[in-house]
């Protein structure tokens, strides 16, 4: 009898040793497709794109509705940034240390962009829209400030979202390259208690 409740802890141990490594190893949520696996691997400081950010923009690991597509030429199709679900009103924090660039409308959108701190020539800018800014140009910010609100329109997503932008000079960068990688994963995986199981004498 004490045997073959040993074994059956036995079995139970090595099924949750399974399913946790299957979890640790399961894919990406959708939605992130190319752009979490490039982000998820060390950033290439030769691409302009260090892991400096301490924060997304909104929540805490977001939903990527639409991921970066750089174009093929400078004035090409393409999706020149990152769309994060959030609704209107939502706080809009800078993901790392800069100076706010500019704050104020383009295009009939509400726009904040800050330059990081300690990002080389030229350095790295972020942009957020629609986003009503609570900053003003010059204003230094640090990583997880709130520089303005979600703007109920404006949004050129098909559920309100916040668009996040990354530039080096001229050139657009995946903004989720700025995220180190522990950023970018789901939560740590939790073991739950074996209940009804009897210790093994």
């Amino acid at each position: 009898m004490r045997k073959s409740a040993f074994t059956r802890a036995c079995a139970r141990l090595v099924l949750l040793v399974v399913l946790t490594l299957a979890a640790l190893s399961a894919p990406p949520p959708p939605g992130l497709s190319a752009a979490w696996t490039k982000a998820a691997a060390p950033a290439d400081e030769e691409a302009g794109a260090p892991a400096v950010g301490q924060v997304w923009p909104v929540g805490v690991r977001p939903r990527v509705l639409r991921g970066w597509e750089p174009p093929a030429t400078a004035y090409g199709r393409g999706h020149r940034g990152v769309d994060l679900a959030a609704p209107p009103g939502t706080p809009v924090r800078a993901v790392a240390a800069g100076r706010v660039s500019f704050a104020g409308r383009v295009a009939g959108k509400d726009v904040v962009s800050v330059e990081l701190t300690g990002t080389g020539e030229p350095p790295l800018r972020t942009t957020y829209e629609p986003v009503r800014a609570s900053v003003t140009e010059d204003d230094e910010v640090t990583a997880g400030q709130v520089v303005g609100t979600l703007a109920p329109t404006g949004s050129h997503c098909t559920a309100p979202c916040v668009h996040w932008g990354l530039l080096r000079g001229d050139a657009y960068l995946d903004p989720l390259t700025l995220l180190p990688p522990w950023l970018l994963r789901r939560g740590p995986s939790r073991l739950l208690p074996v209940l009804g199981v009897p210790v093994p004498g």
